[in-house]
């Protein structure tokens, strides 16, 4: 929550900053239902422009992510580690545990957003723009509810199901077409009111920001939250918690019989530890699922027609961007296809989206197991070490490969839809490129993790690293005397040969998997040196 709110307040400072010195007409002039995806009030000014593009977008996106992630792991995560029953064998009834969850989920939920209110007041000030007549707070407040909304449909999913991965992927899918329908349905005559339907239109759909708290809102989305906390309770205290190593399946059944275990056997696959990397991968499907969503949707499917709606005039407002600025966001000429998708999708966002489900993977399988005291348990088995950290990266070349799978076709059918023309070959090498990227770095994470044990370092370290070598790629080559340098960076070699224009540089892509092998192996060297440390 900590990162997040952070990093959301130093974007819309950012954002505010770039807004305040361009035509605003690039973005107010946009057809509706590209604004209205985008959170953008019509005829908005500076301020009005920074508040619906972060704050109403990524902002409500990101904490009600995040609330997601809460609410789904906190019954159903700890059943998922086995970690209830320690929980559940002190003097504490389940309806206990549920109220102490909660109340844990809505008070961080509520310190991200009092950090957001605090940092949407300070950005105007320190930028010396107007935000007078603006609602900031109610904004916020909307954005609190909508999150707890969320995070509250994961609860009871979780704690109905136990199952952590069902609770994230049903809320986040949930939260994905709620998104989408609340802004497309607005502009589609006849079908306005069909918005009122879904969740999202209850956020932002009486634009708090100008008319202040829509009271009305809330009290729905507060009848949405307390009908989750009645379901979690009840789904709760209803069901035995079950245990991975308790249940009788089906297949468990099958084995029981002698005509049948062997077909039941080959249907269920191994238990040993060797297949492990299902078990790391099945662990954050919920993560994956909104990433390569978003990747394959908004910021590939929708870009297309976006770009073909751009007409010349907007394309000339494009070249007012300072080109410092468009290479932080990866540089190009965004008055072409190829430009255009480099700037919006392939500079900034598919790294990042690749990076974070890496890193996740990475960080999580070995620094994150040994904090929470699992590995002890992992490594009682007849398993190497070396093997758990094979398993582990081939779990994240699966979730890297799978959100730069995603991009590539989001754009190509962002291409097909928008008439672009561009070169599916092209943009398949550029997504396999962006997921080689993403790998250099989750292996890093993975190398962290192995040495420390520690999973604040292996996560903080990798996306630090990346923050400094993603920047110095943008500005080193400003410089004559130190451009040479940005070889040193893994992104030179990725975006370095212009490979949406050029294709496949294949050197490029062995320089980065190179990386990626040395750093894997450093994490096996690393992991083998060491004894695991146990944090508790």
């Amino acid at each position: 929550m900590a990162i997040g709110a952070v990093t959301l307040a130093g974007l819309f400072l950012f954002g505010m900053a770039v807004y305040r010195d361009i035509n605003l007409s690039f973005y107010t002039d946009l057809p509706d239902v590209y604004r209205m995806l985008m959170a953008i009030p019509e005829g908005a000014d500076v301020a009005g422009l920074a508040y619906g593009a972060i704050y109403a977008s990524y902002g409500g996106l990101t904490l009600a992510g995040l609330a997601v992630a809460m609410g789904a792991a906190s019954i159903a995560g700890e059943e998922r580690r086995g970690t209830i029953g320690l929980l559940l064998a002190n003097p504490k009834s389940r309806s206990n545990i549920l109220i102490a969850k909660t109340a844990s989920m809505v008070f961080l939920t509520a310190l991200g957003a009092l950090f957001l209110w605090g940092a949407g007041l300070v950005a105007p000030v320190i930028l010396d723009v107007s935000i007078a007549g603006m609602h900031v707070g109610a904004l916020v407040f909307h954005m609190l509810f909508i999150s707890l909304f969320f995070g509250f449909m994961a609860l009871a999913i979780g704690a109905s199901t136990g199952s952590a991965g069902l609770a994230a992927g049903a809320t986040a899918g949930t939260m994905f077409v709620s998104v989408v329908a609340a802004s497309l349905f607005p502009v589609v005559e006849g079908y306005e009111n069909a918005a009122k339907a879904f969740p999202w239109y209850y956020f932002n759909g009486s634009q708090p920001l100008t008319n202040g708290v829509d009271w009305g809102h809330i009290g729905m989305l507060s009848a949405g939250i307390v009908l989750f906390a009645g379901i979690a309770m009840v789904g709760l205290n209803r069901r035995d918690l079950k245990g991975q190593t308790v249940g009788v399946t089906l297949v468990d059944r099958l084995r029981g019989n002698a005509r049948t275990r062997r077909l039941a056997d080959r249907l269920a696959g191994s238990t040993r530890v060797s297949r492990m990397w299902i078990k790391i991968a099945s662990e954050r499907q919920g993560l994956l699922f909104i990433t390569a969503s978003l990747m394959f949707f908004v910021m590939g499917v929708m870009m297309g027609p976006m770009f073909a709606l751009i007409d010349d005039s907007l394309v000339a407002m494009m070249d007012q961007f300072p080109e410092a600025l468009l290479a932080l966001f990866g540089g190009g000429d965004m008055s072409t296809p190829e430009g255009w998708y480099q700037i919006e999708t392939f500079g900034m966002m598919a790294p990042i989206a690749v990076i974070v489900v890496t890193v996740a993977v990475g960080a999580g399988a070995v620094a994150g197991d040994e904090e929470r005291g699992a590995i002890g348990l992992l490594l009682a088995n007849p398993i190497k070490r070396s093997t758990i950290v094979l398993q582990t990266v081939t779990a994240m070349t699966l979730y890297g490969a799978a959100v730069g799978s995603a991009t590539f076709a989001g754009v190509a059918i962002g291409s097909l839809l928008g008439g672009l023309g561009m070169n599916i070959g092209a943009i398949a090498a550029t997504s396999l490129l962006v997921t080689l990227v993403g790998m250099v770095f989750g292996a890093a994470a993975l190398a962290l993790g192995a040495a420390t044990g520690r999973l604040k370092v292996a996560v903080f370290g990798s996306v630090g690293i990346a923050l400094v070598l993603y920047v110095l790629n943008a500005f080193l080559p400003f410089s004559d005397a130190l451009s040479g340098y940005v070889r040193w960076s893994p992104f030179y070699y990725y975006l370095g040969s212009d490979p949406l224009v050029n294709g496949m540089h294949w050197g490029h892509g062995a320089v980065l998997a190179g990386i990626t092998v040395g750093l894997v192996t450093l994490a096996v060297v690393l992991f083998d040196r060491r004894d695991l440390r146990q944090t508790g």
